[in-house]
């Protein structure tokens, strides 16, 4: 009888190592990463499960994953129109107010349709009951935009947070991380990581629009956060709460920059691995 007990208790040994994963993904080539460590952890022996809208550019329906879908207010149609629209528009030529104005344009329309998403997957009372019963020990997830970060909060669980970089820089102001101009190239300056003085000043000015840009994109979130959480939120504040930051930055194709101790760079996790013919 000990000897059956004793052979029991290790055959469910690795199941017991495994946890229960919350996964609130974002579309898109956030999501084809994001996908290739799920299935790591999957086979690893955790338990995964997937939130994500019925209408979406790539997640999908899967056997690896156990996936919970919930209707959205637009089609396949209007969703893939937007998205071509926004592509067109980042790739034209132009002045930089020019592709300013239209890439503000692109980044209004999407940030709608995402926030609508949001919207529809907290205000579902059957699949928020359901995530409330689950008992899941932590939530993954891509603070690109904060829903997840607001189910976290929520269900008053752990979040690791798995991006490349957030809009405006706000993933350093969550975690205090140093982020001068004066060192840190912006986005669009072609500028490296050694700048004279007009250079810093130019990367200073570059800096100026992204937050008329986050103002539009996640100021909807803090006062979704605050109505849904019943208490008033900033989306730094949702994003404070998380737990380990998985970067997908290294510095070899990456400029050096400070990090802080819980942000962890995993670049190239989504990478086939390959032997080298010599």
């Amino acid at each position: 009888q000990v000897t059956a007990t004793l052979v029991l208790l290790l055959s469910v040994l690795g199941l017991a190592a495994g946890g229960k994963l919350l996964v609130v993904p974002v579309d898109g080539s956030h999501w084809l990463s994001m996908r290739e460590v799920l299935d790591g952890l999957r086979q690893k022996g955790h338990e995964v499960v997937v939130v994500a809208p019925e209408i979406s550019l790539y997640i999908k329906p899967t056997k690896n994953f156990v996936m919970k879908m919930y209707p959205v207010p637009f089609t396949q149609e209007e969703m893939d129109h937007i998205f071509w629209r926004t592509s067109q528009d980042i790739l034209q030529e132009g002045s930089f107010l020019e592709r300013f104005l239209k890439i503000y344009e692109g980044v209004k329309n999407t940030s709608a349709m995402f926030l609508s998403t949001c919207t529809h997957l907290l205000y579902n009372k059957e699949l928020v009951r359901y995530l409330e019963e689950s008992k899941f020990d932590a939530v993954f997830t891509d603070p690109v935009l904060p829903c997840g970060q607001i189910l976290a909060e929520h269900l008053s669980l752990p979040s690791v947070v798995f991006l490349q970089q957030i809009p405006c820089g706000l993933e350093f102001e969550a975690t205090q991380c140093p982020n001068p101009p004066s060192y840190v190239p912006r986005v669009f300056t072609d500028l490296t990581d050694r700048m004279n003085f007009f250079q810093r000043v130019k990367n200073l000015i570059f800096e100026i629009p992204n937050y008329f840009l986050c103002d539009v994109v996640f100021q909807p979130y803090a006062k979704l956060a605050s109505e849904f959480l019943q208490r008033d939120v900033t989306v730094p504040d949702l994003l404070r709460q998380a737990s380990i930051w998985l970067m997908k930055l290294d510095f070899v194709l990456h400029y050096p920059r400070p990090l802080m101790p819980n942000m962890i760079m995993v670049s190239g996790v989504n990478c086939a691995h390959k032997k080298l013919t010599q």
